[in-house]
């Protein structure tokens, strides 16, 4: 049996444990409630602890319960002793050590162990890299209509920004997804050596492609046939009464067949599916939406049959009617893939101006360009300082278009004289910019280290977490190295959640806000403390503490980065 030590501290688990212990007489009403199919007694509130953040909160608490909680719970709000023993005894898989429950003016304090949470985090940082529940099993399909031909190939030139959304929270979700265990596939494949394969490749998308001379023409016959053979196909009388009523035919060169039309709102009621626009009616099925529905049945075919298949079709909003049109023609054709859901983007404005992606991308690069050549002048030259500059072009778009909850809009400041800037909190760029940070230190200190300077980084277990006394030191690892496992199973449990209608929010902004944020705690932390001190023995046990502890930070960076696609870079 594997012993409760041994397991990760959670945040999650700690609260778990600090309620039980906080209910103390109530629990066997809360276990009668929970046996019936509820989750609290009555009057109990919602949220009894809450978790600190800030760093001035931090000084002197880690987890409060408020006034008004205890106050609900006990008479006069008066804790009795007999249940602050059990809060600061509260343990269990994954709690942290506690070592201090006090009633204080704001409610019930409590104090995590901070040396002993540093050792066990420390010891083992790799574990507080991936999600923290087991891995998830599934088939999920990205669908991104933005791909998807119609008259005419589609280019970077043709792309919209609030398409480059949509793609760019595509690839994001692909990469989150697959780390909780989801064999995950995209929709549609491209062109091999198309312009915005290679545009994307730039942005370090790397979305699938088929040969140039490939034809999907079988598939798409067979998805013809089958809607002409649905169930929800419209009758020839109700045709006849739609144009006894004067509806005007659409022209012929637009249509796939005069005949072929399938009764969506019919396909709604049927299936019992919740959320969709109520003004979907009678389709006319036409070529780009037969296309669409056989690049969908090939990526389906191509899926494990014996695992369950969610279908997510990343969308702007101007197209999710369209959308939600085609997810209901390819239930109406007999797909077997039922679970689709729709991740709607809001639209990207640009004020006073118009840009294509590919002009997006290039003013971007220029300005992150000139910026460069304004901090380091002339080293900024050769391959290197191209591969650079790529790559925190591609951060700062990135940054840009997925900070934002995706169901809002974005609005970018695309003046010649706004941009980008390679200091200040500013989204990719700051990001990048303390990610170098960490590997110039590292740096630093392996040289030291080979010169004789400085001694090897000795095993956890000698070393004296009581060291790091610094408040930015306790608030990096409780708000950002302990929380992050947590933060990357968000996705996969949105997915679990059932009902909530056709629309779905993945929360696909986390990623790079904890990014952000987590880089202006570091580099307060960073200008703060001399982390490489003077080679003198007595210091060595705090410089070896605070150097595992920016290790663990250094590996979350590149974590999170590569979530996003995006390789860390050398220097900046």
């Amino acid at each position: 049996m594997e012993k409760e030590e041994e397991s990760p501290f959670r945040i999650i688990s700690t609260v778990r444990a600090l309620n039980s212990a906080l209910r103390g007489k109530l629990q066997d009403v809360t276990e009668t409630m929970r046996s019936s199919g509820g989750d609290r007694v009555p009057n109990e509130p919602e949220k009894l602890w809450f978790k600190e953040s800030s760093a001035k909160n931090l000084r002197n608490r880690d987890f409060l319960s408020p006034n008004t909680v205890l106050t609900a719970l006990y008479e006069g709000g008066q804790v009795p002793p007999a249940v602050l023993n059990n809060v600061v005894s509260a343990h269990g898989s994954g709690v942290l050590p506690l070592h201090v429950a006090e009633v204080v003016a704001e409610g019930l304090r409590v104090c995590v162990d901070h040396p002993a949470a540093f050792r066990g985090v420390l010891s083992r940082s790799a574990e507080y890299l991936r999600p923290s529940v087991a891995q998830r099993e599934g088939c999920v399909v990205l669908n991104c209509p933005a791909l998807h031909t119609r008259d005419a190939d589609i280019t970077s030139h043709t792309l919209t920004l609030g398409q480059l959304r949509t793609v760019l929270i595509a690839d994001h979700l692909g990469a989150l997804l697959k780390r909780q265990g989801y064999s995950v596939l995209h929709c549609p494949a491209l062109p091999e050596g198309c312009d915005v394969i290679n545009f994307l490749k730039v942005l370090g998308v790397d979305w699938p492609t088929m040969p140039v001379s490939w034809s999907n023409e079988e598939r798409e016959q067979k998805v013809l046939e089958d809607l002409r053979r649905s169930a929800y196909r419209e009758r020839e009388s109700e045709k006849e009464k739609r144009r006894s009523r004067g509806e005007e035919m659409e022209r012929e060169n637009e249509r796939v067949e005069s005949d072929v039309k399938i009764n969506l709102k019919e396909v709604v009621q049927e299936q019992g599916l919740l959320g969709y626009d109520p003004s979907l009616g009678t389709c006319t099925v036409q070529r780009e939406a037969i296309a669409h529905l056989a690049q969908l049945d090939r990526v389906a075919a191509a899926a494990d049959s014996s695992a369950a298949m969610t279908v997510l079709h990343v969308t702007s909003c101007q197209e999710e009617f369209r959308q939600q049109q085609t997810a209901m023609l390819w239930r109406a054709s007999g797909a077997t893939a039922t679970q689709q859901r729709l991740v709607v983007c809001g639209p990207v404005k640009t004020p006073g101006a118009q840009l294509s992606a590919a002009q997006y991308l290039q003013l971007r690069r220029s300005q992150m360009k000139e910026a460069s050549e304004m901090k380091y002048g002339d080293q900024v030259e050769g391959q290197t300082w191209d591969d650079i500059i790529r790559v925190m072009t591609s951060a700062t778009v990135r940054f840009e278009l997925l900070s934002t909850v995706h169901t809002s809009p974005v609005t970018l400041d695309v003046q010649r004289e706004g941009g980008v800037s390679t200091k200040g909190p500013r989204g990719g760029v700051f990001v990048m910019y303390n990610c170098a940070r960490l590997h110039t230190l590292f740096s630093s200190y392996e040289k030291g280290v080979q010169e004789g300077i400085y001694p090897e980084i000795p095993e956890c277990s000698e070393l004296d977490f009581s060291s790091l006394k610094e408040e930015g030191e306790w608030l990096l690892l409780f708000n950002y190295l302990i929380p992050y496992s947590e933060l990357l199973d968000q996705s996969g449990r949105a997915l679990e959640l059932e009902g909530g209608g056709v629309r779905i929010n993945l929360k696909t902004e986390q990623v790079c806000r904890f990014l952000v944020s987590l880089s202006k705690d570091f580099s307060s932390y960073y200008n703060r403390v001399h982390v490489l001190g003077e080679p003198l023995p007595h210091l060595f046990n705090q410089m070896f503490c605070r150097l595992l502890l920016l290790s663990a930070l250094r590996e979350l960076y590149h974590n999170a980065l590569d979530a996003l696609n995006l390789p860390p870079i050398p220097q900046l």
